[in-house]
């Protein structure tokens, strides 16, 4: 079992587009992070350390909005085609590893599956028809 939630991509316009969405939808975003607070981030422009790491903002009890700007100094150029994800969060790592390794067959793979600083197994990919997939299990829901 699995859930799904659309990943956005932005060009350093992610708060601005997020709070109008908060504006519509209403909540509280239930995670915002900047750049600038990530590991490493020193090396990262002023302008890049405040634009959005990842910004969730629940919609109703099982979608999820969530999104990022991209790094321009990390090669990130945000085109048409690839300002969203479809984010699956599993309910096991053996789960995300079944999913990923599946989805991303004959695909290219962005970032491997692997344990990250923020505490989640999470790995991205382009599929083999071009569509963009994300994978994450959390041990802390």
């Amino acid at each position: 079992m699995a859930t799904m939630h659309p990943y956005l991509n932005f060009d350093g316009k992610a708060e601005e587009a997020f709070n109008f969405y908060k504006s519509v939808f209403g909540g509280e975003f239930t995670f915002f992070a900047k750049m600038g607070d990530a590991p490493e981030s020193d090396k990262l422009t002023e302008e890049e350390k405040n634009r959005v790491m990842h910004v969730a903002l629940p919609i109703n009890e099982h979608t999820v909005l969530m999104a990022s700007d991209c790094v321009p100094s990390a090669g990130h150029v945000l085109k048409e085609g690839n300002n969203m994800y479809i984010n699956l969060n599993t309910e096991s790592r053996e789960d995300a590893d079944r999913f990923f390794n599946g989805l991303s067959a004959g695909g290219t793979i962005e970032m491997p599956m692997d344990d990250m600083f923020w505490g989640d197994y999470f790995g991205s990919f382009k599929d083999r028809y071009g569509i963009q997939w994300m994978v994450n299990y959390s041990s802390h829901k």
